[in-house]
């Protein structure tokens, strides 16, 4: 085995995690040109943050203004702290005769369980940390009514209709989304739901050559993810992770694009080689990975459900 072969991992596991096919959902939010500091390196305690700049000041303006001096008005920012999500590999152990003579072909069969894994992790905690706990003025979260003629599925759930677009464009007109760069992102029901409304919009609502939504709905740019965020019927967002009640539905999730923020941190290797493990003759490896999605503050994010 190459005396640089856990070296060579840990370079291949990092271009990966970088070239995959990421979740369209978080295509176009910028990478934060911020540092990663990490906080007490090599312990429990080990965290990756960053640290961004954060203003909401706008200058008063006078209108014909015949009062000399001019009122004095300072300048405010302040500064939002983002602990990255930490994500970790179990152990994958490998025997020395599967690692001798490894080319890079060797290495992405053996590590494509451990990059997958970290992807999809990080990709439904992304979604689920975008959306809203509940609704609020700032962060709109409505059901699907399926229409006038209260449509439904054969379980009973409302479908999402083009009239409830409408309304959420509405609920995200009063909660202040910026116009050109508002995108929701639907959950497999809803998604389905669209397709179906093919009598009253045609192509309008659907391009069915493509068998998608049509990019630009009701102001929204649609998106697409399978895993979706969960609410109670009450409106409220279940924590990451929990098992679906039966009363309990997938939501689909809005945000402004420039209302979020995306890092990527460091990514750790752990690997002792097969010689330091002469009872198990196995070379032992996992990874550990900071990445964090989340909105700068709570709003210009919404749910329908």
């Amino acid at each position: 085995m190459p005396a640089n072969f856990p070296e060579i991992w840990l370079g291949r596991i990092i271009q990966n995690l970088d070239t995959s096919d990421i979740a369209p959902f978080l295509n176009g939010i910028a990478e934060i040109a911020a540092d990663v500091v990490q906080i007490n390196q090599g312990q429990l305690s080990e965290k990756n943050k960053i640290y961004v700049p954060s203003t909401e000041f706008e200058v008063d303006v006078l209108i014909n203004n015949t009062t000399y001096p001019l009122a004095v008005q300072t300048y405010a920012d302040g500064t939002i702290e983002i602990t990255l999500d930490k994500y970790q590999t179990k152990v994958v152990t490998l025997s020395d005769d599967q690692i001798i003579g490894a080319s890079y072909d060797k290495i992405d069969v053996v590590t494509k369980s451990l990059i997958r894994s970290i992807l999809v992790s990080k990709f439904k905690k992304a979604l689920h940390s975008i959306a809203p706990q509940t609704n609020t003025a700032t962060t709109p979260v409505m059901a699907a009514t399926g229409g006038t003629a209260a449509l439904a599925d054969p379980d009973g759930r409302l479908r999402l209709v083009y009239e409830d677009l409408v309304a959420f464009k509405g609920l995200c007109d009063t909660a202040g989304f910026t116009e050109e760069d508002r995108r929701l992102v639907l959950c497999n029901e809803h998604w389905n739901d669209l397709l179906l409304d093919r009598k009253n919009f045609g192509n309008q609502l659907v391009d069915y050559a493509a068998g998608k939504p049509a990019p630009m709905i009701a102001g929204f740019e649609l998106q697409k993810y399978t895993t979706a965020p969960i609410y109670t019927a009450a409106g409220v967002k279940q924590p990451f992770g929990t098992i679906a009640a039966p009363t309990d539905t997938s939501a689909s999730i809005a945000f402004c694009v420039n209302g979020i923020a995306k890092k990527t941190g460091l990514t750790k290797q752990y690997f002792v080689k097969a010689e330091n493990n002469p009872a198990n003759q196995t070379n032992d490896l996992a990874y550990r990975h900071y990445f964090i999605v989340t909105p700068y503050q709570n709003r210009k994010i919404g749910a329908i459900r």
